[in-house]
């Protein structure tokens, strides 16, 4: 695909911007104590639903194939993770394929260690790269039809991909009217908004861009891969399991990506409940054995 229009780039610019100046707004009502337990409870319910339409859905049943659904489940991890704000679901697909087959190369997307210079001012390149910058250059350039032929080909996903903006304005409907509810008020529905929409978009962005960013530069690895993907403990439970990066790196089809003991890994769990509820059948996962192949 070619270069990123200006419309794209302003929308992207948008996504970033937006959630970021209202979480500074949200600090500053923080220290007013103008927030209650029912904004924080509906900014929890919409990170968690969002958060795992990402991991578990973007990431390991559609981009990975680590577990099979039924279709209306598979739609539905579909619109969930449109509801991140992280773009349309075949070209973040379409991206992380292509992350996985250039990794850390030339033509990884989002690679905080190709073409950004030496020294620290090339480290702080790189990351912000990785992080943010990506969106304002390559993201969504990855050819659909070579690396998401099987959503281009799925009229229900194509569906979901179009619906992107109205899925957006859903994600930012629903915690206003849940404030609504709770409240009774318009100021209600605000801080539902603020807190619920916007907020919650700003941290599962970051914490979702840091396993692009920190998940590549810092961190412990075991297995021998030929990329710079590391395991980071801390980034385990607000990434939902996915900052084991190093680990799914090593094995990119396994459904759990917290291979060790003492690694946390909710969405693992989630597809291990949902496997055992029926909801999820021919879940990959990685034997001792071929984990004790792969360690350095």
């Amino acid at each position: 695909m070619g270069e990123m229009t200006r419309v794209e780039k302003a929308a992207n610019l948008g996504a970033v911007v937006v959630p970021f100046t209202a979480t500074a707004a949200a600090i500053v009502l923080l220290w007013n104590s103008l927030v209650n337990p029912a904004d924080l409870a509906i900014a929890a319910a919409m990170y968690l639903l969002t958060a795992i339409g990402i991991t578990v859905g973007f990431h390991r049943l559609l981009t990975h194939r680590s577990f099979q659904t039924s279709k209306p489940l598979e739609y539905t991890f579909a619109a969930l993770g449109s509801m991140a704000v992280q773009g349309p679901v075949i070209s973040w697909v379409a991206d992380h394929r292509k992350h996985h087959a250039h990794t850390d190369e030339e033509g990884d997307p989002h690679s905080p260690h190709v073409g950004h210079g030496r020294g620290m001012r090339g480290v702080l390149a790189g990351l912000w790269h990785a992080h943010a910058g990506w969106l304002l250059s390559t993201q969504g350039r990855a050819d659909w039809k070579r690396y998401a032929a099987d959503l281009y080909e799925d009229d229900g996903m194509r569906r979901i991909n179009r619906n992107f903006v109205p899925l957006v304005l859903l994600t930012l409907a629903l915690p206003a009217l849940a404030g609504y509810v709770v409240s009774g008020s318009f100021v209600g529905a605000l801080t539902g908004l603020l807190w619920g929409g916007l907020v919650r978009i700003f941290f599962v962005h970051h914490i979702t861009w840091s396993v692009n960013s920190i998940c590549h530069f810092l961190g412990t690895r075991r297995f021998d891969t030929d990329d710079r993907s590391t395991n980071v403990f801390w980034l385990a439970l607000p990434s939902l399991g996915e900052s084991w990066h190093h680990n799914h790196h090593a094995f990119p089809r396994s459904a759990v990506h917290g291979l060790g003991r003492r690694e946390i890994d909710p969405s693992g769990a989630l597809i291990a409940a949902m496997e055992k509820l029926g909801l999820a059948r021919n879940v990959v996962r990685i034997s001792p054995e071929r984990q004790a192949e792969r360690t350095l």
